[in-house]
């Protein structure tokens, strides 16, 4: 069994690479990240980073030219400000419909990219480290449970029963995630969640929020904030 792991360069997607290697081996995982014309370039460069640590193969697709026409915050060429606040609070203000960060589909088209390249590349399982705050309401609906179970139902059977998708994180929250990937010893100095395309973390987007708040439940201190 070879895997294909969907590879942001953030917390989720590492403390999942990590639980892939630990399982098959670096020999029989293959990372895949996305270049998509968001502001926070650098964390493809965590991907590579990343990557190099566990010793595997690294891909990287870029999709770029598919989101031009997006108007979404956290792309390079919007004008959009990149909301400094939870999401519940940015949900209260589009009255639940997706938030302004939410890449229209962007996570189906992933899906059904990684799809491509795991079937060429000899993969039967597609590993993605979608979560149970993921979702936040309706803030980013392609990545809720029933999404994941649609998409893995499509690639199953577009691919003649040959490809699985994977969220063994379905049923965490975050917290649940940094707790997991404490015990694989998952180097989170080398991860980047912020969306800004800063040197530093903003420590106040939603997911620099949420990632915050995960350390703190697991009562460690993120090492990110220390470099």
């Amino acid at each position: 069994m070879k895997a294909l792991v969907l590879l942001s360069g953030g917390l989720d997607s590492s403390t999942l690479l990590a639980l892939a290697v630990e399982k098959y081996g670096a020999d029989e995982v293959l990372a895949l990240s996305v270049l998509y014309g968001q502001k926070h370039k650098k964390e493809l460069d965590a991907a590579r980073n990343i990557a190099n640590y566990y010793k595997v193969s690294h891909k990287i697709l870029d999709l770029t030219p598919i989101f031009s026409d997006s108007k979404c915050s956290l792309l390079e060429h919007s004008d959009e400000e990149i909301p400094h606040e939870e999401y519940a609070s940015q949900l209260k203000k589009t009255n639940g419909a997706p938030v302004s960060t939410y890449v229209e589909f962007r996570n189906g088209l992933f899906l059904s990219s990684a799809a491509s390249i795991a079937l060429s590349n000899g993969c039967d399982a597609i590993y993605y480290g979608a979560h149970s705050d993921d979702a936040a309401g309706n803030a980013y609906p392609d990545c809720s449970m029933e999404f994941v179970a649609a998409m893995d139902k499509a690639i199953f059977l577009g691919s003649g029963e040959a490809l699985h998708i994977y969220a063994p994180f379905e049923k965490l929250n975050k917290a649940g995630v940094v707790k997991e990937g404490l015990k694989l010893k998952v180097p989170y100095e080398l991860t980047w969640s912020c969306y800004e395309g800063n040197d530093k973390p903003c420590m106040v987007c939603g997911t620099c929020r949420d990632r915050i708040r995960a350390f703190e439940l697991n009562g460690v201190k993120d090492p990110i904030f220390d470099m």
